[in-house]
């Protein structure tokens, strides 16, 4: 009787093995084929893109962080988000409604204090006004909540470099100053009347 016990432990064993590694390989190929998906930001062009597998699902216009109290740069994760948050700061507490600064959804980042959330001051969008985190409208931040989950890398870039491009577009050139086209054009007619009273 005791031999019979062991063989059927033994049995069991193998079938729950089986079972564990078929489980495993299952949720390997789940995550394998789940789409690669990041935020990216950058401050420079206060814009936000939502990427999945390497392709822009959708850019969004945001406020940043001002020049007194910039938004941070570095690369983040996701850690909570918030539907109809209330707002915690500056010695008041703002229930949810028209008057809450963080608007209808928080996004909360993995550097303390930080976030992306809606606005009561749509009116900010496309500047360096907020005291560092990212702001959309509340429409928007709506959208990008239901895109996004706990987990999702954050990118914020302080800069637009030659990596974003394929993301928001190359940066326009900067215009050249009137004193540097002065100079260039004075340059020019010398060169012009040096070669003409040879």
């Amino acid at each position: 009787m005791m031999i019979r016990t062991e063989e059927q432990i033994r049995k069991l064993a193998k079938l729950t093995s089986v079972m564990f590694m078929a489980t495993a390989e299952a949720l390997a190929a789940d995550n394998a084929s789940a789409p690669q998906r990041k935020v990216v930001v950058s401050l420079a062009d206060r814009k936000l893109a939502v990427v999945e597998a390497g392709r822009v699902v959708k850019i969004f216009s945001v406020a940043v962080g001002s020049p007194k109290s910039p938004s941070p740069s570095g690369s983040y994760e996701i850690v909570n988000r918030l539907s109809e948050p209330t707002y915690y700061g500056f010695g008041k507490v703002v229930p949810p409604g028209k008057s809450n600064p963080v608007g209808t959804r928080w996004i909360g980042l993995s550097v303390k204090g930080y976030g992306i959330h809606g606005t009561n001051e749509p009116n900010s969008i496309g500047h360096n006004v907020s005291h560092g985190c990212i702001r959309l409208r509340n429409k928007e931040i709506e959208e990008l909540f239901d895109m996004v989950a706990v987990g999702d890398v954050v990118e914020l870039y302080a800069e637009h470099t030659a990596d974003l491009d394929p993301i928001f577009g190359a940066t326009p050139a900067k215009p050249a100053t009137a004193t540097a086209a002065v100079s260039t054009a004075v340059a020019e007619i010398r060169t012009v009347s040096a070669v003409e009273n040879r």
